[in-house]
């Protein structure tokens, strides 16, 4: 068995529960009128708006359960998206500085998981599902 390096499982829960945390919140806003008005701001139409962030916050959570279990696609769902829907906000979004935090957690993220302990796990898991098939 291929053991999970530490800083593939804290990014995992990590990512499974900041999705899990911005789903319920998300849901407790909905409609708020504070909340409406600040999305106005944006160039995007609100509707929109809410599909990318369910798609977004769907990915955190695939991407978490997937890493766990050594699935490399997780990482790379998570790779590929994440940059996109940032520079979707940097493009759209009234508040530029607030992506800040985003790019920089992204980065650190991106660091762990492509070091070489995460690349032998990731890979090793993928090997051992495509030879007992």
């Amino acid at each position: 068995m291929n053991t999970r390096p530490k800083s593939v499982t804290i990014i995992s829960w990590l990512l499974i529960i900041m999705a899990s945390i911005s789903i319920v919140s998300s849901a407790l806003t909905y409609n708020n009128p504070d909340v409406v008005k600040l999305m106005e701001l944006s160039a995007i139409p609100i509707t929109m708006q809410y599909m990318i962030m369910a798609v977004g916050l769907l990915i955190m959570i695939i991407s978490g359960i997937g890493m766990l279990y050594g699935k490399n696609y997780a990482r790379i769902l998570y790779v590929s998206w994440t940059p996109l829907a940032i520079v979707i906000s940097l493009l759209t979004s009234p508040a530029i500085t607030m992506m800040i935090p985003s790019i920089v957690f992204f980065l650190i993220i991106v660091f762990f998981l492509f070091r070489t302990e995460s690349n032998i796990y990731f890979k090793k898991n993928n090997e051992v599902q495509i030879s007992d098939s």
